[in-house]
């Protein structure tokens, strides 16, 4: 077990930030389950339940397993139980009466569990308190930002080692194997958290010529033969050739903190008509981050792009075929390989310092290929910087 732990400041001020906005939306007590928001606002994802009151201290209640939590996590009052229905009960104990309002985690929490919780506590109103932990979430201190720049190491490394171990016939899936395991060696932990319970986090995309222009690439690639004929999703059996575009999109994560990164490469040499769109698109990427600054929407990043995107001349490709365009060109991202908010046409929220995102604008050629590039950058006091290392540019080999 490596050596790591989230500083118990971090904790802290997790928890008093989310209770303000308890305090304010008037719910009484959290229950906190789902295990990624387990780990952001205690410091281990072992199984167990957070309980945080709208004021004073929170208890974590542990079923398995105890030592390791105990280890992890900087909650001064760690209880271990047996079963869920004991909580309730020692809620009594510590603060006399059980909430009026109880918030849960109704974005990801199973009906079934749901049902279950309301056997176990009698509590009057329970409340969505997803909202808030996003909320929450949204701004990253700078210990996260530190993380996640460790994980844009390994990332960086790994699209440089692309550059020098891709080689005409491999198939898409074999050099997705060779550069996984290249990033395992660094550190990668190889599993994304994705929250969407419809979505898989994939590791990594590779879209060479012609599988890179179907419809629904755009984080859900359907390529060919794929990884499973049932799910393609990833890469599929297309050998790589030369004088072809080659789209590598790696989701990357060291201790939790996520890395989601696109970049274009060829070998020999890339057509001039991908060459173009390949840089438009790095064009699109850069005329948005100079847009970057507080106070910004992102459903105007949104427009910016799109706009830029039609005066280039790639309305049509921009974004995906017509009829199947998706409506955002990025999102949040940390703990979760996609977390809020969504930089989309409808979406409302402003920026801050401390918002990080991924930004991907991408587009389809059908019948061709696919054009883009994914970098991931931070909100700062007056507009952004990246945390991607890996240069924004076309990789030809």
């Amino acid at each position: 077990m490596d050596d790591f732990k989230v500083p118990s400041g971090e904790i802290e001020s997790r928890i008093k930030r989310l209770q303000i906005k308890m305090q304010d939306a008037g719910m009484d007590a959290m229950l906190i389950v789902q295990r990624v928001d387990l780990f952001y606002f205690t410091g281990t994802a072992q199984n167990g339940y957070l309980y945080v009151p709208a004021q004073g201290d929170p208890r974590l209640f542990i079923r398995k397993y105890m030592p390791r939590a105990q280890k992890e996590s900087s909650i001064r009052e760690i209880l271990k139980i047996r079963s869920m229905r004991e909580i309730p009960g020692r809620i009594m104990d510590y603060y006399g009466r059980l909430p009026g309002s109880l918030g849960l985690e109704f974005d990801v929490l199973p009906v079934s569990d749901f049902n279950f919780y309301q056997t176990v506590f009698k509590v009057e109103r329970y409340l969505d308190g997803s909202p808030l932990i996003h909320e929450t979430r949204m701004i990253k201190s700078p210990w996260e930002i530190e993380q996640m720049e460790r994980t844009a190491m390994i990332s960086g490394k790994t699209f440089e080692y692309m550059k020098t171990a891709i080689s005409p016939g491999l198939t898409e899936m074999e050099f997705a194997g060779m550069f996984e395991t290249y990033a395992r060696r660094l550190g990668h932990g190889g599993y994304l958290r994705a929250r969407n319970f419809q979505a898989k986090a994939y590791n990594w995309h590779i879209l060479s010529g012609k599988n890179g222009s179907m419809v629904g690439f755009i984080d859900a690639p359907a390529s060919g033969v794929g990884t499973s004929a049932a799910f393609p999703c990833g890469g599929g059996n297309k050998p790589l050739n030369v004088d072809e575009p080659i789209m590598i999109d790696l989701g990357t994560v060291l201790n939790g903190y996520h890395m989601d990164e696109t970049r274009m490469y060829a070998m020999g040499r890339m057509p001039d008509r991908a060459m173009k769109a390949c840089r438009a698109s790095i064009e699109i990427h850069d005329t948005v981050l100079e847009n970057v600054k507080p106070g910004v929407s992102v459903s105007e990043l949104f427009n910016i792009s799109v706009s830029k995107a039609k005066s280039l001349g790639y309305k049509e490709q921009y974004l995906g075929p017509e009829g199947y365009k998706v409506s955002f060109i990025g999102h949040g991202i940390g703990l979760e390989l996609v977390e809020h908010p969504i930089i989309a046409r409808d979406r409302d929220y402003r920026l801050e310092p401390g918002m990080t995102f991924s930004l991907e604008p991408k587009m389809v050629f059908e019948n061709e290929f696919s054009a883009g590039i994914e970098s991931v950058f931070v909100v700062t006091e007056t507009g952004h910087r990246m945390i991607s290392k890996v240069p924004a540019d076309i990789f030809v080999c």
